[in-house]
């Protein structure tokens, strides 16, 4: 996607339609998890290293939510943030929710799942990042051009990190972040859970190995 091809729009994009992709993949990554088992074993050293990577990846998708989100909660739409983490990347908040779905995936114990996860997040988040680019650029004009020119869509660049003195946030944007976040973490004793009944012979056996 470049800047150039974007065409001004009045109206924002409607985060609804996002929603609809989210929980669809969301959907996907149960039916990963009842239909299928990861190729390393419960317990074995393999599984356990990309259990412990993954539940890093899904503490800072957490982390990185919250940050983010003190910095445009509230004025989403309204204002042009290019401040804190906004100054490292244009999509922050996309940035870290991509961590957190490989993470998920690495939760799994499987490689595939992290990849699969991680890839229909950037796609999902890359379509939804160019329709609010529209908007802003529409909003904002020049100011956005600006900004979009030295700060990456995506993979952020800690170099170019710069930040205000005070900051202002919103109380219930964070609050909600921080319950949407609960999802994530909850995804790893699911997981467990899931394993565990598997193990016992409670659950149905897998139909696909993953690697």
């Amino acid at each position: 996607m470049t800047y150039a091809s974007l065409k001004p729009v009045s109206q924002a994009f409607d985060q609804r339609k996002r929603l609809i992709f989210v929980r669809a993949a969301a959907l996907l990554a149960v039916l990963l998890l009842f239909l299928t088992k990861p190729a390393l074993s419960e317990g074995s050293d393999g599984h356990e290293r990309l259990e412990l990577l993954g539940f890093c990846l899904v503490l800072a998708c957490v982390v990185g939510r919250l940050w983010s989100i003190l910095y445009v909660g509230g004025k989403k739409n309204e204002e042009l943030v290019s401040t804190g983490p906004f100054s490292t990347t244009q999509n922050p908040l996309y940035f870290f929710s991509t961590v957190g779905a490989v993470g998920v995936g690495l939760l799994y114990g499987s490689m595939v799942a992290a990849l699969a996860l991680g890839l229909a997040s950037f796609f999902i988040f890359r379509v939804t990042a160019r329709k609010e680019a529209e908007f802003l650029l529409g909003k904002f004009g020049p100011a956005y051009l600006a900004y979009t020119k030295d700060t990456p869509r995506f993979w952020p660049n800690p170099w170019l990190y710069h930040d205000h003195d005070e900051l202002q946030f919103s109380t219930r944007a964070l609050k909600r972040t921080f319950f949407d976040g609960l999802y994530f973490l909850a995804i790893f004793p699911a997981i467990e859970l899931v394993e565990h009944f598997r193990a016992t012979g409670l659950l149905f056996p897998a139909f696909v190995t993953l690697y």
